[in-house]
């Protein structure tokens, strides 16, 4: 089910290529079908939206907005246990990006220059949140709290409705938590497109953010400057770093967890030790038998899953910064010690008592993090992707003047000549 990587080299690097192309070819065949969906909502706006509703969900409702009055009667009808759970992973969620939060400066210098940068929240965010089979409240809190810090003026949520045509109860107490403003019930690369465009019932957005199947990233990758997005997301990952400490029954529990998402997800131990590389093994074999989604952890693993034996943990580090992966635990006798030598990852979960799903559900960090090896340069969803940032200058005649010939000459270096007059004018 899994592969296993003893001899290191050429062969673990050969599985590091696989497991980056294995979500460029699958974007590839739905492109043109996406292509195909955003030209028709932007020409026909709420009629094409509806008839891919009544497509790809089964049915239309009767009013795409969902009032504020229907969120509250269908979160009264939540689990009370899931609510307060809810409750107490909001405050760390908003406790945790509270600290993110940037001021706006200026600066009064003696020489008659003033300047400063002005920071701003968004005026309009859409927010898109699965509700079909894959639903998932959290995304809604990990999206909508830190845009809200922001400062976002109106965040408007799309999710697809259920084959009833009605919200998602546990997606709607989700929304009331994270006070988010509007709520649609559209779904797909339809309701990104309507997002993008606007229609005659859904508003404009100036930025697109949360998670989505393959045909929502694809709509968000093709609508990247008609709106702003998030980052385009690729199949879930993640990498475990374990020594001869680490205990295999959590290290088999935590590569399948990310495994359960989706066939195109990847798992991947890296350890030092053989024992603990074939007993994580046997592990994964027995508690798949009991888990839900077996079949698709099981095809996940067997296509992008690896158990790879590393000479030292100073190479099992070096080989994961090189895959860059969404998820990295260190499960190690001194996980602390690793904090200043992993570089590139999206979330880094230390010691053996900090599994992926505590990022996921609880803790506060941002669940929405880079993938497919754009850890190296991209970050999580953070309070400063609902920002924009303005700079002002402000010089008097003298400040100018003082400036001015070293301006002229730059200018003039360059070829400009209307730059360089700008300045000379002023003299």
């Amino acid at each position: 089910m899994i592969q296993v990587v003893k001899q290191g080299g050429a062969v673990a690097y050969d599985f590091v290529k696989k497991f980056r192309e294995r979500s460029e070819a699958a974007g590839r065949q739905v492109d043109s079908a996406v292509a195909e969906i955003l030209a028709n909502v932007k020409k026909d706006k709420d009629a094409a939206v509806k008839a891919y509703t009544m497509k790809f969900d089964g049915s239309v409702p009767a009013s795409f907005e969902v009032s504020h009055h229907q969120m509250e009667e269908l979160a009264a009808g939540c689990d009370p246990a899931f609510l307060s759970a809810l409750k107490k992973s909001a405050t760390n969620i908003h406790d945790f990006h509270e600290r993110q939060k940037q001021q706006s400066w200026v600066e009064n210098r003696p020489d008659g220059v003033m300047m400063g940068q002005r920071i701003r929240g968004l005026s309009k965010v859409g927010l898109y949140v699965p509700g079909g089979t894959a639903a998932y409240p959290s995304s809604v809190l990990m999206n909508a709290i830190p845009a809200k810090i922001a400062g976002v003026k109106e965040l408007i949520m799309a999710t697809p409705p259920g084959k009833d045509g009605k919200p998602n109860p546990n997606i709607m107490a989700a929304a009331l938590t994270a006070d988010v403003d509007r709520v649609f019930l559209v779904g797909g690369a339809q309701a990104i497109a309507a997002l993008a465009y606007g229609t005659e019932t859904i508003p404009k957005v100036d930025k697109i953010v949360g998670p989505g199947n393959i045909y929502v990233a694809t709509a968000k990758r093709q609508l990247y400057g008609t709106v702003g997005i998030d980052m385009v997301a690729g199949p879930s990952e993640i990498l475990v770093i374990a020594d001869e400490t680490a205990n295999p029954v959590y290290l088999a529990a935590d590569l399948m967890s990310q495994a359960e998402h989706d066939r195109l997800a990847s798992a991947v131990l890296l350890t030092t030790s053989e024992k603990i590389a074939d007993a994580t093994v046997a592990e994964i074999y027995r508690q798949v038998e009991k888990l839900s989604r077996k079949d698709i952890i099981e095809d996940s693993l067997d296509h992008f899953g690896a158990v790879i034996l590393c000479k030292t943990l100073d190479e099992a580090v070096e080989f994961a910064n090189d895959i860059a992966p969404e998820h990295l635990e260190v499960c190690a006798k001194n996980p602390i010690e690793f904090i200043g030598k992993i570089d590139n990852a999206g979330s880094v979960f230390l010691g053996n008592y900090a599994p992926e799903p505590l990022g996921d559900y609880f803790a506060g960090p941002n669940h929405v993090l880079p993938t497919s090896g754009t850890a190296r340069f991209f970050s999580p969803l953070s309070v400063d992707s609902f920002i924009k940032k303005s700079s002002f200058i402000y010089y008097t005649k003298d400040a100018l003047a003082s400036a001015g010939d070293d301006i002229i000459k730059m200018a003039e270096t360059e070829g400009l000549t209307a730059h360089a007059n700008s300045i000379q004018v002023r003299k």
